[in-house]
Formats: structure tokens, C-alpha cells, sequence
């Protein structure tokens, strides 16, 4: 009788951890804090390298700057505004896990000029006084269709000399954000990610 060859002994798989990675603020006074990234569908944080540019484009100093992160996700992009001196920041999010997540963090940082609101991101932005912003942050999941209305309430609240940054899987045409009283000031593609900074048209 001859004996079988012996099974190679294997790790049983880790299971996947609710919050598979983190993503890090790159600028300002909370440079190299690190968010969690939950595990979620379409939660796609804003690549280092775009950020990094977006930052470079509005000048890094937001010294008394009134700020809406619209789809705050993990918040990278409202703590990267608040890091840099914002004077307010809110971030609107749906999920109430992550809205949790965001109120830990703002709480952890001491970022007293951050505000979580659990809410619709069009709603919120609808809701905004006229030409009271200075920056509206718009990264929507890709596959949504709520950037044209988004977009729309983001022109309705930003001040003259404010901007809108947004992500899309696409480049947006010069034809159609004028439409929506929007011109592109800068314009990155950074692997799937196209990165667009608006102003006001008029």
C-alpha cells in the first residue's frame, strides 16, 4: 500500500475587513491623516495625484473659504479643504454608516469648522443661499445621473469668483456646462478619473 502524497498545507483566507484600505490628506494641517475607506459600492476616493492638482489649481491656501463637499464619501476632499484653512466645510452623505465614520473623524481631528450633514446631495445644494459658496466639491458615483441637476444646484450657490470641482467618467463639453452658466477652467485625466474645475460663466 502505497501512501497518498500530502495535501501542501494553505492559510485559510482572511476574511475581507469592512474597511479594506485608507486613504491619506496630503496637504495642510492634517497632512498624512489617514480616513478609512469602507467597503462599499461605488465609493471611489479621489486619487493622490488628482488631488494633489485640484489643490495646486485653487492656490493650497483656503484661508476663510466656505466649502460643500456634495457626495463626501470618505471626506478626503472636505478634510483636505478644512486642513487648508477653510472657514466652513459640510459634508453631505446618505449612508449613515459613513456619516457616522465622518462625524468619528471630524470629532478625532478637532475640525470644529466641519459640518456632517446626512442628507441629499442635490436637496442640500437646492437648499444653499445664493452665491454662498466658494468651492462645491462634485464626485457622485460614476454610474449615477445626477451630475447634470448637481451641477445645476452647484451654479445656483457658488459666488462669482468661486469654483466647482467635478469627477466624471468623462470630459464634460464646453456646450453643455454653459448651459448651466459653467466654463472649465482646468481640465485633468488621470486614468479613469477626468477632473474638471468650473467658474461661473457670467
Amino acid at each position: 500500500m502505497t501512501n497518498a502524497p500530502a495535501t501542501p498545507y494553505r492559510k485559510p483566507p482572511r476574511p475581507r475587513s469592512p474597511q479594506s484600505h485608507e486613504v491619506r490628506i496630503i496637504g495642510g494641517q492634517y497632512k498624512r491623516t489617514r480616513l478609512p475607506v469602507a467597503d462599499k459600492a461605488g465609493l471611489r476616493p479621489t486619487p493622490d495625484r488628482v488631488r494633489e492638482t485640484l489643490f495646486n489649481w485653487l492656490g493650497q491656501d483656503l484661508t476663510g473659504w466656505r466649502c460643500l463637499d456634495a457626495f463626501a464619501g470618505t471626506g478626503v476632499l472636505g478634510f483636505e479643504c478644512a486642513s487648508r484653512g477653510a472657514k466652513e466645510v459640510r459634508l453631505v452623505e446618505l449612508d449613515a454608516a459613513l456619516v457616522a465614520q465622518l462625524k468619528r473623524i471630524a470629532a478625532q481631528l478637532k475640525a470644529e469648522v466641519v459640518q456632517v450633514v446626512r442628507g441629499d446631495a442635490v436637496a442640500v445644494l437646492r437648499q444653499q443661499a445664493p452665491a454662498s459658496l466658494d468651492l462645491v466639491l462634485l464626485d457622485p458615483p460614476f454610474d449615477s445621473d445626477v451630475h447634470e441637476v448637481a451641477l445645476h444646484a452647484a451654479a445656483q450657490a457658488l459666488c462669482n469668483t468661486g469654483y466647482v470641482y467635478l469627477e466624471a467618467a468623462l470630459r464634460w463639453p464646453d456646450e453643455r456646462l454653459l448651459s448651466m452658466g459653467l466654463k472649465l477652467h482646468r481640465h485633468l485625466k488621470a486614468g479613469a478619473v477626468h477632473a474638471h474645475l468650473l467658474t461661473r460663466a457670467d
